[in-house]
């Protein structure tokens, strides 16, 4: 009796050192295959946040199936503590389902880059600088200052537009002058005014065509191309000039303006019925 019970005891014992073995060595294992898995991804040019979240979870995975092995060894039955692992991390991932949709959609913003940090963007309805871009949101600054935090969720499921993603932009500008005015003047003062900006590029070259013979004026399509960070200047200053320009020429900028022509039927009727009366 003395015998079987110490035999079980060792056993216990024995099992209990395995256990023990598992969890020492499982460790160091983990540590050096979360190290590794560090080094390949910062080779690999990931972003720093999607490093430490990446390397966070599989730090958390590794050690749980350690302590799974190791509880394993001490005759725990671990199939009925991975059901109900399995069941509880359902139940967490529908409750936090908007949360787990932005957390993908981090992931996949951090590793395709659709914009950084610094760049002018419009998503989700917002339009800013972007500050911060975080797991779950993105932090913006809008151009009157105020600080917006977006959804990941959001961005991503929506256009991204990106307005630093090149070095350089076209401005789109419109101007109508009067049908009385001299058409090829006013496209030459426009001409020598974008032509003679400082911060206008040579390559490609301004475009300056007639676009339109509207109702109420004469259309002039202007696209001259800047530096991305010169933009608002050149668009302001430009605006300025031109009018300006077109003032002391004498060229008018008509407002929208409708013809209407009334048909005077009373005395076109009373007129009418003198005649009759006339006649008879």
């Amino acid at each position: 009796m003395e015998t079987g019970t110490g035999s079980v005891i060792g056993d216990i014992l024995l099992n209990i050192f395995f256990a023990a073995v598992i969890v020492i060595v499982g460790r160091t294992v983990v540590s050096w295959l979360v190290k590794l898995s560090r080094k390949i991804m910062v080779r690999a040019n990931i972003d720093p946040i999607l490093i430490n979240f990446s390397s966070s979870i599989i730090n958390i995975l590794l050690l749980l199936f350690v302590l799974i092995t190791a509880l394993d060894q001490l005759g725990v039955n671990t199939t009925s503590m991975i059901a109900v692992l399995g069941a509880a991390g359902l139940a967490v991932g529908l409750a936090l389902k908007d949360s787990l949709q932005n957390f993908a959609a981090g992931v996949m913003l951090i590793m395709y880059r659709p914009f950084r940090i610094g760049h002018f963007v419009e998503v989700a309805g917002v339009l800013g600088i972007v500050e911060q871009i975080t797991i779950f949101n993105t932090v913006m600054r809008t151009p009157d200052n105020r600080e917006v935090i977006v959804p990941n969720g959001n961005i991503y499921a929506g256009v991204i537009t990106n307005y630093s993603a090149r070095d350089t932009r076209r401005i789109d500008m419109v101007f109508g002058i009067g049908y009385d005015d001299d058409l090829l003047k006013a496209k030459q003062i426009i001409t020598d005014i974008v032509t003679g900006h400082e911060l206008v590029l040579n390559d490609p070259e301004p475009i300056i065509r007639v676009a339109e013979l509207g109702d109420s004026s004469i259309t002039f399509n202007v696209w001259p191309w800047v530096n991305a960070s010169d933009l608002a200047t050149v668009r302001a200053d430009l605006i300025e000039t031109i009018k300006l320009a077109f003032d002391a020429n004498g060229i008018s900028i008509p407002y929208p303006q409708m013809d209407v022509h009334f048909n005077n039927v009373d005395a076109a009727n009373e007129s009418s019925q003198t005649k009759k009366d006339e006649s008879a």
